[in-house]
């Protein structure tokens, strides 16, 4: 049974969270999905989520943990259980009592440049709509919501940077645009004729979607013969690991990808295999060799 709290459209408790995200420039959907992880709190308890006691919060996670929730989740529930309790309701000793889950990061998956130039190449027509948007993925290092986002004025020819607005974090930057992308997006458009979206959706005036980029993109991976696991953002993951193996300095990967901590762009350096391979062992660089002694009698 749903909190009366939440089952209302707009009730006092749901409307002190959302102005409280607001005040923090929030997006829409993570104020969706912080809304639904504290329903969720509501359910577990059959009551009103602002009645939570220690233990209820306690036992909400246990319960959690017995279902098999993924960490991520686990992790992203805390978040939004944590600003609840802190911001709206102003109890930090509820939010001290919500554990967050430690897990490994599995190390991103990448293609090779020979498998990134036979996706791009399966890309689905019509036109060159789903080639550029996906080269701009690989091209830039752009994430799916971020291409899907671009509009004509935001290709700077001029600088050769493609501004990026309201990015993860809700940060503008800049991202890097090569002469052979440039030349790819003027193709595009030529046929799109367009000042408004750079990949308009099916009614011109909306973007395209992210589900959109994500299924021409497994369409182009099934084409080409790659895994079903290949996504736009693996073709990020790539730009990033290629960037590496290339001897670009991590630092402005950094900026590139628009990571704000050093951290996150580092650990592409475990999956930059042509570069390990390019790593002299200090054994190599030994100039030479002692005689081996024998062992004492």
């Amino acid at each position: 049974m749903t909190s009366p709290q939440f089952e209302k459209p707009i009730s006092d408790l749901r409307r002190r969270m959302l102005q409280d995200m607001s005040n923090r420039n929030f997006v829409d959907k993570t104020k969706h999905d912080y809304i639904r992880h504290v329903e969720a709190l509501a359910k577990f308890l059959d009551r009103s989520p602002d009645t939570a006691t220690a233990d209820d919060v306690r036992q909400f996670q246990a319960d959690q943990i017995a279902g098999a929730a993924q960490p991520s989740k686990m992790n992203t529930q805390a978040s939004a259980l944590r600003f609840f309790f802190t911001i709206t309701l102003g109890r930090p000793d509820l939010a001290n009592q919500l554990a967050r889950t430690h897990y490994p990061r599995k190390l991103p998956r990448v293609l090779s440049p020979e498998d990134v130039g036979r996706l791009l190449d399966a890309a689905p027509g019509p036109g060159l709509k789903y080639k550029a948007a996906l080269s701009v993925a690989y091209g830039a290092g752009l994430r799916g919501g971020e291409v899907v986002m671009l509009r004509v004025s935001d290709i700077d020819s001029k600088r050769m940077l493609i501004r990026v607005e309201m990015g993860k974090g809700r940060k503008d930057r800049h991202a890097m645009l090569s002469p052979q992308l440039l030349e790819l997006l003027r193709a595009w458009w030529l046929q799109l004729r367009s000042k408004g979206w750079l990949f308009p959706g099916r009614d011109p005036l909306l973007p395209l979607t992210t589900r959109q980029l994500n299924r021409a993109c497994h369409m182009a991976a099934e084409a080409a013969g790659l895994g079903s696991w290949v996504t736009p953002h693996t073709l990020r993951h790539s730009f990033a690991t290629h960037l590496l193996e290339s001897h670009t300095d991590v630092r402005v990967i950094q900026v590139l990808l628009g990571h704000a901590k050093l951290d996150t762009t580092a650990r592409y350096a475990h999956v930059a295999t042509s570069t390990l391979r390019t790593v002299t062992s200090p054994l190599d660089r030994l100039t030479g060799t002692k005689k081996r002694r024998d062992p004492p009698a």
